[in-house]
């Protein structure tokens, strides 16, 4: 995510903080001060809001290696003012993994609370979950009630937070996944224009979680209906067939006039009948402008590449080309390339095939369009 930068690695996966948290450790420490707190005081809430941060950070790893006991990877975990993100590579497809996923990160907030609440017991201190608690108690108290209530506000039903992905599973394991991400996503709109009220006219920040769960409950549900659509379909069906190859000893000029006369932005690389490489239009412009129209393909082009069979399911495809966040794969048959597989000519598909099928059911009757998801 852009504007992030890495703190630690953790099981080999990346932990990064976004940049803007920095600015709620200087809105902290300048609320304590204009409270009519010390530089101590200040310090001792920005160590608070630190800990708070190892305790958000520990929940998302919470997911993360729940997710890994399902043999699927975390790209990274995020730290937001809002809160923290893991990446997944994707959910898991049984809904009784993708149950224990969403509550894994949660469960890991309980054994804080309790840890901290022995521990409070044992030095003969209590823990009031009151709001006083928040503001007069001791360091341990408030990250005590800090960790109660993330578990109790994750496990709001709001879709995609973790109370929507635990509904989520619970209803897929009852019917199929499209139905249950699409009322999943209606309870966490619903949650979400409940949030968006209550923080007109009490807490603006729960305008920026509503506005949070709004869209991240549509853009799921989008992309449960483009995968949907994209089951069962084999690679070859949306394939580009018609397309231009480079050597690498051409020069780049030559591929701009080849980008100028055509719709082809991304081109494979060829040398002996091998994929070699792709050349972006990215790279092409990096290039141009570093090296000359001159300056040779193999000499602008990336050499690690993701590549597509044209027999394997779509949606596996689609899935890889989120991930490694490019525009096309090369479509390999026995090592030989027979066509590019295009994020533009998914879209199209999807759009046609859209199509095709409301008018094969009729109006109202039919799947509903699919808007896709990139």
């Amino acid at each position: 995510m852009k504007w992030s930068f890495k703190i630690a690695t953790i099981s080999g996966i990346g932990i990064y903080v976004h940049a803007t948290f920095v600015l709620i450790l200087i809105w902290v420490g300048f609320g304590s001060i204009s409270r009519g707190g010390n530089t101590a005081d200040a310090l001792a809430d920005i160590v608070f809001v630190l800990a708070l941060l190892g305790c958000v950070v520990l929940h998302e790893l919470g997911h993360a290696l729940m997710a890994k006991r399902y043999g699927i990877k975390t790209r990274d975990i995020t730290l937001l003012p809002i809160g923290g993100l893991a990446r997944l590579e994707k959910m898991p497809d049984k809904p009784m993994q993708e149950l224990a996923v969403a509550l894994a990160g949660p469960a890991v907030n309980v054994v804080i609370a309790a840890v901290i609440y022995v521990g409070l017991g044992v030095a003969g201190l209590g823990a009031p979950m009151t709001a006083e608690t928040m503001i007069d108690g001791l360091f341990l108290q408030r990250l005590f009630v800090v960790n109660i209530f993330l578990v109790l506000f994750n496990m709001l039903p709001a879709f995609p937070m973790d109370g929507g992905r635990a509904l989520r599973a619970i209803l897929a394991a009852r019917m199929g996944q499209l139905r249950a991400t699409r009322i999943a996503a209606s309870v966490g709109q619903g949650m979400a224009l409940l949030f968006g009220f209550v923080g007109l006219f009490s807490n603006p920040f729960l305008v920026f979680i509503a506005l949070f769960v709004w869209m991240g409950a549509t853009s799921e549900y989008g992309l449960a209906q483009t995968e949907a659509f994209l089951a069962d379909v084999p690679v070859r069906q949306a394939m580009v067939t018609e397309f231009h190859a480079l050597s690498p000893k051409q020069s780049l000029g030559d591929v701009v006039r080849m980008t100028l006369a055509g719709p082809q932005a991304d081109f494979p690389v060829v040398e002996v009948d091998e994929v070699i490489g792709i050349l972006t239009q990215g790279e092409l412009l990096k290039g141009l402008a570093e090296q000359g129209p001159d300056s040779l393909v193999s000499h602008a082009m990336h050499t690690e590449f993701e590549t597509a069979s044209p027999s394997e399911d779509l949606e596996a495809a689609f899935r890889r080309l989120q991930l490694c966040q490019c525009r096309t794969l090369p479509v390999l048959e026995r090592g030989q390339l027979v066509g590019l597989l295009t994020r533009d000519n998914i879209m199209a598909y999807l759009s046609i095939q859209s199509v095709m099928a409301a008018q094969h059911h009729g109006p109202g009757r039919g799947p509903e369009l699919v808007k896709p998801v990139f």
